[in-house]
């Protein structure tokens, strides 16, 4: 198999008619080049497929308009959705992101900062696989633009923090069981131990506690398969609920696929609220009650924050804590001891 020379800046120069420098000053904007001239360049680039060597030109001037971007999965929809977001407001502002994920292991994410590091980013948005934050992390926050999200698992960080008002949303979602009538709910986690979730089985703890009920707790892990055979052995074990209130998306398919699996019926069986309100959760014949994480306004709130520190922003590291609303639907109804008494 014969392949061929790769496209060089010297070959879109000869086509285009111009000098080397005229061809890198286009591209980069270090030096002003008329917009007739750019836009000739561009064409003749794209017509002869030639790419940017970005490692290049960083290893030239030091710097690029690059920002990292670490979650723990981009299978969990929260988190896709996240980057997603991330991606549109910094290619707005004029930057690329570079996007790793951890596997939600700790060993991995060691190895993806230092990969993202390797870029020299001018900052970077993480959300660490778990309540402790990366030593690669710790060491960067000196001197390095950096914006912590969702998983948080200390206070007082010298760095500007992102999080949902975990504890109000469990409560929530929790008062609006117990106003049905339900007594028997089950708290599908993911993991327990993660803050955030541990936050929203307090408030969905202290709610219930507050109506003399203990709910039970069943972690199901961050795989929809994995988690919803944990779900089907628990109902074996220990019976349904009449009400489950599951504490992010995967955990809530995971419920959901292992309710069609023993042929239990939402909500006339059993009750269930759900974790980040997507659109699947509304596309059902009953459209689930689920505490809405306000995924763009997250996103918004760490690109100003990492931009502002970009640009060189001095101000006292921001902690920032948005609300994550209940929106209840058809999921949630009376316990049928309630609906027979009534």
């Amino acid at each position: 198999m014969e392949f061929m020379a790769a496209i060089t800046i010297r070959d879109v120069a000869a086509e285009a008619g111009v000098s080397i420098a005229t061809v890198s000053n286009a591209f980069s904007g270090r030096k002003a080049v008329s917009p007739e001239v750019v836009r000739r360049v561009e064409e003749v680039a794209r017509a002869l497929g030639y790419q940017k060597n970005i490692a290049a030109s960083q290893l030239r001037t030091g710097r690029v308009k690059v920002v990292g971007v670490l979650v723990p999965s981009l299978v969990d929809t929260f988190f896709a959705s996240l980057v997603s977001d991330l991606e549109e407001l910094a290619e707005a502002d004029g930057y690329q992101v570079l996007v790793a994920t951890s596997g939600d292991n700790a060993e991995r994410e060691a190895a993806q900062l230092d990969a993202l590091l390797g870029w020299k980013p001018s900052g970077l948005i993480a959300v660490p696989c778990t309540n402790a934050i990366p030593d690669t992390l710790r060491r960067e926050m000196a001197t390095l633009p950096i914006v912590l999200v969702d998983r948080i698992g200390e206070e007082d960080l010298p760095v500007d923090t992102v999080v949902v008002d975990n504890h109000a949303a469990g409560h929530e979602a929790a008062q609006h069981a117990l106003e049905m009538g339900h007594r028997e709910i089950l708290i599908a986690a993911s993991v327990a131990g993660l803050r955030p979730i541990a936050e929203r089985i307090r408030g969905i703890t202290e709610a219930c506690l507050s109506a003399t009920v203990t709910p039970r707790i069943v972690e199901l892990g961050t795989d929809v398969e994995e988690g919803a055979a944990r779900m089907a052995a628990c109902l074996a074990r220990d019976g349904h609920p009449t009400a489950v209130i599951a504490m992010t998306n995967v955990t809530t398919l995971a419920a959901l696929t292992a309710f069609a699996q023993v042929g239990i019926d939402v909500p006339a069986e059993v009750s269930l609220v759900g974790f980040d309100d997507y659109a699947w959760m509304t596309a059902r014949r009953v459209p689930l009650s689920a505490v809405r994480q306000p995924i763009a306004d997250i996103a918004q709130s760490a690109w100003s924050c990492l931009r502002a520190r970009i640009a060189g922003s001095g101000d006292q590291p921001a902690r920032l804590v948005l609300d994550a609303p209940l929106q209840c639907r058809s999921s949630v109804c009376a316990p049928r001891a309630v609906q027979g008494a009534a």
